[in-house]
């Protein structure tokens, strides 16, 4: 058993922590409003990271360090204020620890900036233009400098039950580009937690570990394909061609060193993710 600090619970890090508790592991939850219904086997300590002065009486022993945090705003302003204020205090705060804990930082394949559907992988360059995914990239930089043993984790465009953007999209008849291929990159919310766990297990086994693991399933697929795919499944009218083209964040992401590790996907592909999350709408 280790304990271990999710900083951010939403639906992602409150199905870790649900996952980690029933493997035997002791969790607190970091969040800025408690739950009004307490999880089973959660500990939660209330606090905006934002704000030094209300980690003051948060545990420092911990193994492990999960930072899943979302910004309350699109603006550049407020990924400073998590991916760089709320992450100097935390580090702050367990700068003075005896054992240092090891972060595991979730970030995004939004830090990669390729335009031109060419693959991507942990050693590809890592340049964001937008100034929101710069914070994350500085959030990464952050927690890699820190420890050698830390690692970020790049997750793809997450989706599943709640997470269904595409899905209304294709129900919509939305204009998709179509060529030239405009890539998707995806991993559903149930491997988003299985690989967390899979990187904590093997952490805590003192298995070597790489500092950087992009995660995304199997099959970065054209725009086009996984839509017109929805819009089959559906029932609904095909897909309109763009004729207008989009250009930026085009690239597909490879998951090689993860499956090298030895993860294995729930969801391989978005047909199979997808049947999942249509099977519970409503009828």
């Amino acid at each position: 058993m280790a304990k271990i600090l999710i900083i951010g619970c939403g639906s992602i890090g409150l199905a870790l922590a649900q996952a980690l508790v029933a493997n035997g592991h002791q969790v607190t939850g970091l969040k800025r409003h408690l739950p009004v219904n307490g999880q089973d086997g959660i500990d939660y300590f209330q606090a905006d990271i934002t704000q030094s002065t209300q980690l003051a009486h948060l545990a420092t022993d911990f193994a492990a360090i999960f930072f899943i945090v979302t910004s309350d705003s699109r603006e550049p302003s407020g990924y400073q204020a998590i991916y760089e204020t709320g992450l100097n205090n935390l580090i702050q705060h367990f700068a003075n620890c005896p054992q240092q804990p090891r972060w595991l930082l979730i970030s995004s394949t939004g830090v990669y900036a390729q335009t031109n559907g060419e693959w991507v992988d942990e050693n590809s360059d890592a340049e964001p233009r937008s100034a929101t995914s710069q914070w994350i990239r500085h959030a990464e930089r952050q927690i890699t400098a820190l420890h050698a043993n830390n690692i970020v984790v790049r997750f793809a465009g997450i989706y599943g039950p709640g997470r269904e953007s595409l899905i209304r999209m294709a129900k919509l008849g939305s204009k998709i580009q179509k060529e030239p291929p405009y890539y998707t990159n995806r991993i559903h919310q149930d491997d988003c937690v299985g690989v967390l766990v899979f990187l904590l297990t093997k952490a805590l086994a003192g298995h070597p570990l790489d500092n950087c693991y992009l995660a995304c399933d199997h099959d970065p697929a054209p725009m086009w394909d996984v839509i017109t795919w929805l819009a089959e499944q559906c029932h609904a009218p095909a897909p309109i061609a763009k004729t207008e083209l989009t250009t930026d964040m085009n690239k597909r992401c490879s998951n090689q060193r993860l499956v090298a590790l030895g993860y294995q996907f729930i969801y391989p592909d978005y047909k199979s993710g997808y049947q999942q999350v249509l099977a519970q709408l409503p009828k």
